[in-house]
C-alpha cells in the first residue's frame, strides 16, 4: 500500500482531517473526517481525535498514517502590530506580508511612534511585530527612532525588520541590546510603486509555526506533525496561487466560524491599473475578524440589525446560536443569512473602488484598492459556504456590472471546494503541487463547469 498522510485543519470552530495516499503522478483522496475543536476544554487533542475516529467511521477501517501535517487557526491567529513609515506605501505593504501569512492585525502605526501609540503596543501584548520603513538607501530618521522606541518597552516576543535595507544593522543592534529576537527580512517596499512581501511573509509563517505550540495541546500535535504547523489562510493563499496558474484570475471566500476571509490572485485591468492611486499586490488576503458564523455570530448579528434579519428569517432567533451542522430548517436558514452578510461585507471591504476628484481642471476619476474586475472564478471554501446548497447564489451575488466597487464581472462563474479540501491541498502542494492542483480542480468540480458551457 502506497505510503498515507493525514493533514489536519484545526480551526476555531472545527477540526478537519483529510487522509491521502501518494500514488504514482496522483494523490488520492481517501476520506474526510470532522469534529468540534475543543479549545475550550483546554485540549484541541481531543477534537483531533474525534475527528480521527469519524474519518475511520467513514472509510470503515483504521487510519494510521506514515505522515501527519496540519495547518491550525485555533490559537486566534498570530497577533501582530505592524510600523511604517506612510501609510499608503511602507506600511501597505508590511499589512499585505502581514495578512497574506495568517496574521491578525490589532495594531498599524505609520510615521514616528508616540507615547500613546507605545503605551498601546505594550497594553496589547502582540506574539510579534513587524517594523518597515523607508524605500532601500532612502529615509532612516524615523525608522530608527521607531526601533529605539519599541525598544524601551523590552517586550519579550520577536521583532522582524522589513524595511529600509541600509540601516537594518543598527536596527539590529537596537532591538538586540533590548533583548528582543531580530529576524531581518527583505524589504517589503524596496523602491517607488514595488512591494516585496513574500519573503516577510515566510519570516511571519516561521514565527507562527513557533506561535501556535502555546495552544491548549499543540505542542502535542507539533510533536507528531511532520515539518512546520502552517497558519490556515497561509495554506489557502498557497492554494489560491497554484489554482491561479491553471485557471486564470480568481478570488477564493472562507466564512469562517471566527473570521471570514478573502483571497484574489489578479493584476486587474489595465484601465484600472493606469488611474490606481496606489499599487496593490497580485495575491492580496484580507481578514474580517467581526464576521465569523459561529464564534462571532454575534457580531454579525448585531451589524444585520436582530430586527431585520427576523423580518428576512419570518421567525424570532432569541436563544438560537448558529450550528455547524444545521439541526433543523430554522438552524438551516439563520445559517445561511449570517453566510450571505459576511460574504458580501467581506468582500466589499476586500475590493476596491472608484472615487471621483475635483482639482484645477475640473473632476478626475480615480480608483484606491483591489481590482477584481478580471476575476473569472469566484470559489467558495470554510464550514459554511461547503456544506450550503444556496452557496452558490450566495456567491453570485458577488458579481457586478456596474457602480463604483471594483468587483468581479457578471460572467465570472462560482465553484465550491465540494470536498473542503483547499487548506489541506495548500499544504500539500509544497510537495507535490501537480496532483495537489489536478485534485484542487476535482473539489472544485472545475471539469464538470467547463463541460456544461460548451
Amino acid at each position: 500500500m502506497a505510503s498515507e498522510i493525514l493533514v489536519a485543519e484545526i480551526g476555531s470552530t472545527t477540526t478537519v482531517v483529510n487522509a491521502f495516499a501518494p500514488c504514482n503522478e496522483s494523490l488520492n483522496f481517501l476520506g474526510q473526517g470532522q469534529a468540534p475543536t475543543t479549545v475550550e476544554e483546554g485540549d484541541v487533542n481531543i477534537g483531533l481525535e474525534g475527528a480521527r475516529k469519524d474519518l475511520e467511521r467513514r472509510i470503515n477501517r483504521s487510519f494510521d498514517p506514515e505522515r501527519m501535517l496540519a495547518t491550525s487557526s485555533a490559537a486566534g491567529g498570530l497577533k501582530m502590530s505592524v510600523h511604517g513609515l506612510v501609510y499608503d506605501m511602507t506600511v501597505k505593504a508590511a499589512r499585505e506580508a502581514a495578512l497574506g501569512a495568517g496574521a491578525v492585525l490589532r495594531m498599524i502605526t505609520a510615521g514616528s511612534l508616540r507615547p500613546r501609540q507605545l503605551k498601546e503596543v505594550e497594553e496589547l501584548q502582540p506574539s510579534i511585530i513587524l517594523l518597515a520603513g523607508g524605500v532601500d538607501y532612502g529615509e532612516e530618521k524615523v525608522i530608527l527612532h521607531n526601533a529605539e522606541a519599541l525598544a524601551q518597552l523590552q517586550l519579550e516576543i520577536p521583532v522582524i525588520y522589513a524595511g529600509n535595507q541600509a540601516i537594518r544593522g543598527e536596527v539590529e543592534d537596537i532591538l538586540q541590546e533590548a533583548g528582543y529576537e531580530v529576524l531581518l527580512g527583505e524589504n517589503v517596499y524596496p523602491e517607488i510603486d514595488t512591494f516585496n512581501i513574500e519573503p516577510t511573509r515566510g519570516l511571519i509563517q516561521e514565527v507562527f509555526a513557533r506561535h501556535i505550540t502555546r495552544g491548549p495541546g499543540m505542542g502535542r500535535i507539533r510533536e507528531m506533525v511532520e515539518g512546520t504547523i502552517m497558519p490556515t489562510p497561509g495554506a489557502v493563499m498557497e492554494a489560491a496561487r497554484l489554482l491561479e496558474e491553471e485557471i486564470g484570475d480568481l478570488m477564493i471566500i472562507d466564512v469562517g466560524g471566527a473570521t471570514t476571509d478573502v483571497h484574489s490572485v489578479t493584476d486587474g485591468s489595465p484601465d484600472i491599473q493606469d488611474i490606481l492611486v496606489s499599487p496593490e499586490p497580485r495575491a492580496r488576503r484580507t481578514v474580517e475578524g467581526d464576521l465569523g458564523v459561529f464564534v462571532n455570530a454575534a457580531n454579525v448579528i448585531k451589524d444585520m440589525g436582530r430586527e431585520q434579519l427576523e423580518e428576512r428569517l419570518g421567525f424570532k432567533i432569541d436563544g438560537m446560536r448558529p450550528a455547524p451542522i444545521p439541526r433543523n430548517e430554522k438552524e438551516l436558514k439563520l445559517l445561511e443569512e449570517l453566510t450571505r452578510y459576511a460574504t458580501e461585507q467581506a468582500v466589499f471591504r476586500h475590493a476596491g473602488n472608484l472615487k471621483e476628484f475635483y482639482g484645477p481642471s475640473g473632476k478626475t476619476t480615480l480608483a484606491q484598492g483591489k481590482d477584481l474586475t478580471r476575476v473569472q472564478w469566484i470559489i467558495g471554501t470554510g464550514g459554511s459556504l461547503t456544506s450550503l446548497e444556496k452557496a452558490p447564489d450566495i456567491l453570485g451575488e458577488m458579481r457586478s456590472a456596474r457602480g463604483r466597487r471594483l468587483l468581479p464581472p457578471p460572467e465570472a462563474r462560482v465553484l465550491i471546494d465540494e470536498n473542503y479540501l483547499l487548506a489541506a491541498l495548500g499544504v500539500l502542494s509544497r510537495e507535490f503541487p501537480v496532483q495537489a492542483r489536478n485534485l484542487m480542480l476535482e473539489s472544485l468540480g472545475w471539469s464538470r463547469q467547463l463541460r456544461r458551457e460548451e
